[in-house]
């Protein structure tokens, strides 16, 4: 059986503690994140009022994208900018390595 740690995620401005073994924790950040994107995009087209509407909205369309074979595509600017980062992260531990 894995360790489990939690993790809160916000989803719609409320927070939600969710289990979560310690190596999935950005995967689900990561899924935290694109629901909310969708999320938005519903709220902000305003054809689909209330909460409990707009995600039920955003589960159906995602799952029906799963079932499709369909893959969620992130853009290119959110990679680049993640990958800027965590070479960013790579370069300041190679200098802390250096100067010790």
């Amino acid at each position: 059986m894995k360790h489990q740690d939690s993790l809160t995620v916000s989803i719609l401005e409320k927070e939600y503690r969710v289990a979560c073994p310690p190596d999935e924790k950005d995967d689900l950040k990561a899924s935290a994140e694109l629901l909310n994107d969708r999320l938005d995009e519903i709220k902000a087209s305003g054809s689909v009022l209330g909460t409990e509407r707009i995600a039920v909205m955003a589960a159906l369309n995602m799952s029906h994208e799963v079932v499709n074979g369909k893959q969620i595509k992130t853009e290119h600017a959110d990679v680049d900018a993640r990958i800027a980062r965590l070479s960013e992260r790579i370069e300041d531990s190679i200098r802390q390595i250096k100067l010790i």
